[in-house]
């Protein structure tokens, strides 16, 4: 097995024990809402800052999985390989 590293923007640390990585075990190939439904796990509140009701990611969450954005590839049905790296970047925006 090896990991996948997960980065995890400022915003969101809180709610993964404020880490700025996380890792996770894979085996083989996975799509990235796998990934997403790992670091979701008793996470509930890191799960609805990241995808909304439908299982969607929010439209102010992008998703890079070694450096290409899962929007312009194929959405959170991207592979995700042993050894990737998976960013999340939030944006933020005020008034």
């Amino acid at each position: 097995m090896s990991p996948v590293i997960v980065l995890i923007p400022t915003l969101l640390r809180p709610l993964v024990e404020d880490r700025s990585t996380v890792e996770v075990e894979l085996e083989s190939a996975v799509a990235v809402s796998d990934v997403l439904d790992t670091l979701s796990d008793g996470r509930p509140v890191f799960a609805r800052r990241i995808r909304d009701e439908t299982g969607a990611l929010r439209r102010y969450v992008n998703i890079y999985v070694d450096g290409e954005d899962v929007r312009r590839a194929d959405g959170l049905a991207t592979a995700v390989t042993p050894g990737s790296e998976v960013m999340i970047i939030q944006s933020v925006a005020g008034g």
